[in-house]
C-alpha cells in the first residue's frame, strides 16, 4: 500500500459523444458539503447523482462530469484552496519536492522547475507569472481543515487511503503531459476554468502511473471546460491532459484520489500468506521438502503440477473458513490514514466520561477508525508464539504526516512502523465482536469467563478512547 497519494492530475473531454452531465437545476443542491457522515460527504460530492447509480454506471468503468451552475457550490469549493493561500502557507516552512512541485509541459514532456530547499513565495509567484509554471501542492489536507474533514470521511467511506493534490495553472499553460494514474480520481474545480481532454485507456484499471505520447493516444473521447463548482470523476488508467485557456484567469483544482493498490489482486497477496501458513500446520504435504536443487534450476515447469494441486487445496479450504487473516493491508490503512476530525481543533484525544464498570453499558467510539486482526504474539520471539487479537486504531495518527511517507519518529527501534492499539488473548475475540457489532453492550453480558476479564477489557478500551459509557 502507498504511503503517499497516487499521482493525481487531469481529465476529460468528449469530441463526438458528450460525456454524461448531471444537470444541477434538477433540485436545490446543498450549499456546502454535508459532513454529518461518510455517506453524506460522498453524496454531496457527487450530487445530484445517487450512490447506486454512480457505482453501477461509472465506478471503474467510465468518466462522470457534473457541471453545476450554482454560486453556493462554487463558493464552497473555493473555500477549500485558493492561490492566495500559498502566501501564508509558504511562511510555514514548505519545501520544494516534499510539499510543492513547480512544473510545465513543454513539447509533450514534463519540465520540473523546482528550486532547492525552502519555498520562497515571491520566487514561486515569479515562476508562476513569468514562466507560466503550474504549482502542484502535495497533500493540502495537512493544512486545510475543510479538506481534512472531507478526506477523513471519504477514508471511512471507501475503507482506503484518500490523498489529494492542488494544481494551480496560469492562463495559456499546461502543467503535465498526457498520462494515466493508478488511482480513482475526483476533480473539484475551485478557481477559474480548465480545459480537459480524456482518452481511451491503453491499460484499463492501471496499477502504475505512466506518461503517454500524444501520437499514440488518438482522439479524445471527452473534451470540456470545468468551471468553479464542477466535479469530474474518472477511473484509474484513464489518459488525460488539461490546460488553462488563454486570456482567462488562473485555474485551481484539487484532485482527490483513492484505491491505489486496493484491488482483488492486492487482497489475495495479503490474505494468502496467512491462509497458507494455517493450512501447512494441518496438511503434511505442504510441509514436505521441495526437490533437491530446485532453486538452482533455470526451468521449474515440472513443479507446476504439484503447485497447482496445492492451490486447488487452498481454494477448497478458503470456501470453508469463516474468517480471512489480513496481514498488512488493514494495518497499513489504519497506520497511514487521517485521524478523526475533532471540533475542538488539535487538542489531543483523551478518555472522557465515566469509568466503565461491571454494571455499565458501553458503546464503541470511532468505529470507522478501528480494525481488529489475529496475529502471532509479536512480543514473544524466542518461543512458540500464541495467536493474539490486535486492535489497531488511527486516533493518534498525525495529520501533518498523512500520505507523506514514514518519518524517523514513526519508526521503532527494529525498523518497523509504529502502530497505535492494544493486544488481547484470542479468548477475547467473541467479546470484542459483541462490542463491534452491537450499538450498545452491557459489560456484564460480555462473552468472557470472569468479571475481572470483562472489567479489564473495557477499561483498556476506554483508556484508549475506543469506548464510552452511556
Amino acid at each position: 500500500m502507498p504511503k503517499k497519494g497516487g499521482k493525481q492530475d487531469e481529465t476529460e473531454r468528449k469530441v463526438h459523444v458528450p460525456c454524461k452531465r448531471a444537470k444541477m437545476e434538477v433540485s436545490c443542491p446543498p450549499s456546502s458539503m454535508n459532513y454529518d457522515s461518510p455517506n453524506s460527504v460522498f453524496e454531496s460530492l457527487i450530487f445530484p447523482i445517487k450512490q447506486e447509480e454512480f457505482f453501477k454506471e461509472y465506478w471503474e468503468q467510465k468518466p462522470l462530469l457534473i457541471q453545476r451552475d450554482d454560486s453556493s457550490v462554487a463558493a464552497c469549493y473555493q473555500s477549500l484552496f485558493q492561490l492566495m493561500d500559498l502566501k501564508k502557507l509558504s511562511s510555514q516552512g514548505l519545501y520544494y519536492g516534499r510539499d510543492i512541485n513547480v512544473c510545465r509541459c513543454v513539447n509533450g514532456k514534463k519540465k520540473v522547475l523546482n528550486k532547492d530547499g525552502k519555498v520562497n513565495y515571491m520566487q514561486l509567484k515569479r515562476d508562476f507569472d513569468q514562466k507560466k509554471a503550474t504549482i502542484q501542492f502535495h497533500q493540502p489536507q495537512r493544512f486545510k481543515d475543510e479538506l481534512w474533514m472531507i478526506q477523513e470521511k471519504l477514508e471511512c467511506y471507501f475503507g482506503s487511503l484518500v490523498g489529494s493534490n492542488v494544481y494551480i495553472t496560469p492562463p495559456g499553460s499546461q502543467g503535465l503531459p498526457p498520462h494515466y494514474d493508478d488511482v480513482e480520481v475526483f476533480i473539484l474545480q475551485l478557481e477559474g476554468e480548465k480545459h480537459w481532454r480524456l482518452y481511451k485507456p491503453t491499460v484499463p484499471l492501471a496499477r502504475e502511473y505512466n506518461v503517454e505520447s500524444e501520437d499514440h493516444i488518438g482522439n479524445p473521447t471527452h473534451e470540456f471546460i470545468l468551471k468553479p463548482g464542477d466535479l469530474l470523476y474518472f477511473p484509474r488508467g484513464t489518459i488525460h491532459q488539461a490546460d488553462t485557456p488563454a486570456r482567462r484567469s488562473h485555474s485551481t483544482h484539487v484532485t482527490i484520489s483513492t484505491y491505489q493498490n486496493n484491488s482483488w489482486g492486492d487482497f489475495l497477496l495479503d490474505v494468502i500468506p496467512g491462509l497458507l501458513f494455517d493450512t501447512a500446520k494441518e496438511d503434511v504435504a505442504l510441509r514436505t521438502s521441495i526437490p533437491r536443487q530446485l532453486l538452482m534450476q533455470v526451468d521449474i515447469a515440472d513443479s507446476t503440477r504439484r503447485l497447482s494441486g496445492f492451490m486447488r487445496s487452498l481454494a477448497d479450504r478458503l470456501e470453508n473458513i469463516k474468517e480471512l487473516r489480513s496481514s498488512d493491508m488493514k494495518k497499513d490503512f489504519i497506520m497511514n490514514r487521517l485521524p478523526p476530525f475533532l471540533r475542538n481543533g488539535s487538542a489531543p484525544l483523551a478518555p472522557g466520561g465515566q469509568l466503565p464498570k461491571l454494571d455499565s453499558t458501553i458503546r464503541l467510539r470511532f468505529k470507522d477508525h478501528v480494525v481488529m486482526t489475529v496475529e502471532p504474539d509479536r512480543e514473544k520471539s524466542d518461543e512458540l508464539r500464541k495467536e493474539m487479537v490486535y486492535v489497531y486504531h488511527s486516533l493518534k495518527n498525525r495529520r501533518e504526516r498523512h500520505m507523506m511517507g514514514n518519518e524517523d519518529d514513526d519508526i521503532s527501534e527494529d525498523g518497523i512502523s509504529e502502530t497505535h492499539g492494544l493486544r488481547f488473548p484470542l479468548s477475547h475475540m467473541d467479546a470484542m465482536k459483541q462490542i463491534w457489532r452491537n450499538a450498545t453492550v452491557a459489560v456484564k453480558e460480555l462473552s468472557l469467563k470472569s468479571d475481572a476479564e470483562k472489567e479489564h477489557l473495557v477499561l483498556s478500551l476506554w483508556a484508549e478512547c475506543l469506548i464510552e459509557v452511556i
